[in-house]
């Protein structure tokens, strides 16, 4: 008789069919099993079938070498822990059985056994560490190609990622930012809370909203400047900035009341046109960035410009950028 040890695996006669103590769940139509396995049995038995592979039935997308090499960088060198389950349809090869009454999983192991549902990368990412772990796992067991492909399609679209507005702002609760993460944390935290901040109302740190500035859309659009803030404090950074979209948002205020400032593209073009905006607020008053000094610069881009411009940016914020820069060069009096 198989004697089980603490691990879940039993020890048999024959080296190629493995044992895993499991527990039967139904949920909906379904019924799957939970067990874990070795991250060397799962590297070892498990495909993925792709759309390139396979163009008639392949369902997956195409593994990313760069993000496997990430995971297992994550599991070797930080002694990473990924607790999500590896979704997986048993094949043929694996002559699934179940023993024990009903706890106990037997399978071969062999190559195709088990089609990859959820956690390609996780599995191709276990196998280029060098570290053995147990890795938590879901069987299905007799589905056909048509229910693995809707179960593939439902993973994939009815769960929802972590919004990466999110991450950013509880990064600093993990101690995991980089020093320009704190820095654009710092300089949005003060657009979001000091008392005259010209953009007050209009920041969101941790979710999408619509005429909101994310941490997202701020950092992707501020972290380009830095370089030019070489010794400069987030604060002073912050005043800067602060004054010249006061600059920008009075411009705007003369045409229109409407947020448009925080339309994700209006705000990163104008943060765009930032850099030669201040070197030549810089070459006229020898570094004085106060609010009326940007307006100086920016008033004639305002001039006869249409608000359709503005009000109906379309979604490339370059281009608008570019018709921003046109305009001021045009406008250029020396």
């Amino acid at each position: 008789m198989a004697r089980t040890p603490k691990s879940g695996r039993a020890d048999l006669d024959d080296e190629n069919r493995l044992r895993y103590s499991v527990s039967l769940v139904t949920q909906g139509r379904h019924q799957f099993y939970t067990l874990t396995m070795p991250s060397d049995v799962l590297a070892s038995t498990c495909v993925v079938t792709s759309r390139k592979e396979d163009p008639q039935a392949g369902f997956q997308r195409e593994l990313d070498e760069k993000r496997a090499s990430d995971i297992a960088e994550y599991i070797d060198n930080e002694f990473g822990t990924i607790p999500t389950s590896i979704v997986l349809s048993a094949q043929k090869a694996a002559n699934l059985k179940v023993v024990g009454r009903g706890k106990t999983l037997e399978f071969t192991r062999a190559p195709g056994a088990f089609l990859i549902l959820d956690g390609q990368h996780r599995v191709y990412g276990f196998s280029k560490a060098k570290t053995s772990l147990r890795v938590p796992v879901v069987v299905y067991n007799g589905l056909t190609r048509r229910e693995e492909t809707r179960l593939f399609i439902d993973i994939n679209t009815k769960q929802r990622p972590v919004p990466a507005q999110l991450l950013l702002d509880i990064k600093k609760l993990a101690d995991i930012e980089s020093e320009s993460e704190q820095i654009l944390r710092d300089i949005f935290d003060c657009f979001d809370q000091e008392s005259d901040s010209c953009l007050a109302g209009y920041m969101s740190p941790s979710e999408s909203a619509r005429n909101r500035i994310t941490r997202v859309t701020f950092n992707q659009a501020i972290k380009p400047l830095l370089g030019s803030f070489t010794g400069r404090s987030a604060q002073e950074i912050y005043c800067i900035l602060n004054a010249y979209f006061s600059a920008v948002s009075m411009e705007i205020s003369k045409k229109t009341s409407r947020p448009i400032i925080a339309k994700p593209v209006v705000f990163r073009a104008f943060v765009a046109i930032f850099p030669p905006v201040a070197q030549r607020v810089s070459d006229r008053t020898g570094g004085v960035f106060t609010a009326r000094n940007f307006q100086e610069i920016i008033e004639p881009i305002f001039s006869h410009l249409p608000m359709n411009k503005l009000e109906k940016p379309g979604n490339s914020w370059t281009s608008l950028r570019d018709y921003l820069n046109k305009r001021m060069a045009s406008k250029l009096v020396i």
